[in-house]
């Protein structure tokens, strides 16, 4: 990707191999911290506010994992190799599939209401990759399968105190528009933003 005429930028899901991640230096960038992946690839840091094109942006990234009833094991934990083919198993095995900085700490979730505070709770676009606690709640039909959690109840107080053109956040694995809400949840869908 580094030889691409263009910049890409990403907020970090619930997947990511957070260990490497976190071992790519700190920047600043259009305001806000980033990790640099390489010349053309950034990773836009949790509670930031960047400006790009005149245009401010909020970035939020993490997720809870959702998928893992049976637990999060630890390598050496027996179940691992017994469970490895079984499909009816859902787990995660730390430091291999999941990590804890899947979501936010203290630390990130202050330096976000700090950043927001600091640009009067007006931002152009919010980008995360959870959704806020009643989104969350509208697209899991009350089925009781997604929970709230410390990361989209911080989300839902963004969203109840910021004044904000456009919400665009990922996880939940579809393409939906919430226009009463000003958001949208992308999946496969490429946005351009105005």
């Amino acid at each position: 990707m580094a030889e691409k005429p263009f910049t890409t930028l990403f907020v970090c899901g619930n997947y990511e191999n957070f260990d490497q991640l976190y071992n790519y230096p700190i920047e600043e960038w259009n305001g806000g911290k980033i990790h640099k992946i390489n010349d053309s690839v950034f990773h836009l840091m949790r509670g930031q506010v960047f400006k790009i094109d005149g245009k401010s942006f909020f970035t939020f990234g993490g997720a809870s994992s959702h998928n893992i009833p049976d637990g999060i094991l630890e390598m050496d934990d027996p179940r691992v190799l017994r469970w490895m083919f079984d499909r009816e198993k859902m787990y995660r095995v730390n430091h291999v599939s999941w990590r804890k900085e899947e979501l936010p700490s203290e630390e990130e979730m202050a330096e976000g209401i700090k950043k927001l505070e600091k640009n009067d709770n007006k931002i152009d676009y919010i980008i995360t990759h959870s959704p806020c606690t009643s989104f969350l709640k509208q697209m899991d039909g009350n089925t009781g399968l997604y929970k709230p959690d410390v990361l989209s109840d911080y989300l839902e107080k963004i969203k109840n105190t910021v004044n904000y053109r456009h919400w665009y956040f990922g996880h939940m694995h579809v393409n939906e528009e919430f226009p009463s809400e000003k958001s949208t949840c992308l999946y496969e869908n490429i946005m351009l933003l105005k």
